[in-house]
């Protein structure tokens, strides 16, 4: 939710945002012209941190490692090169790609992963390893 708000909050007053800092005609021009990729990184980091917990949470510690590595290396940082220095770009090109290439596809990898999962059996999974601990320290 508060990823959320301040998605909206950047996406209403992005011609002002900058106004904050500066009154330069050059920063508002150049914040205004980033603030949508800003209120994206905002909303995909206020959600891709939460399921990469879970996902750690439940023992998938690889996967994400492996997630992560294939969505930054792999796809965001080749996008944001191609996007940043073929397409002249700029730094805009190159935030678009790792976000779009590395934080939206990890995303959304963990999405479909933890929405697919048996969470029923990971619940009885994480109750008999309480109990197995519980019986050895007793």
């Amino acid at each position: 939710m508060i990823g959320l708000f301040f998605w909206v909050l950047i996406m209403i007053y992005h011609n002002d945002l900058a106004l904050i800092f500066s009154s330069s005609q050059a920063v508002l021009q150049a914040v205004n012209k980033l603030s949508l990729l800003l209120a994206f990184t905002i909303l995909l980091n206020s959600v891709q941190p939460v399921l990469s917990g879970v996902a750690v949470g439940s023992g998938w510690q690889s996967y994400v490692a492996y997630i992560n590595l294939g969505c930054y290396y792999v796809i965001g940082v080749p996008l944001g090169f191609v996007m940043g220095w073929v397409f002249n770009q700029g730094v805009m090109g190159i935030w678009a790609g790792m976000i779009f290439g590395g934080t939206a596809v990890q995303t959304l990898i963990l999405i479909i992963i933890t929405a697919r999962c048996d969470w029923e059996k990971e619940a009885e999974k994480a109750s008999m390893h309480v109990r197995k601990w519980g019986a050895e320290v007793n």
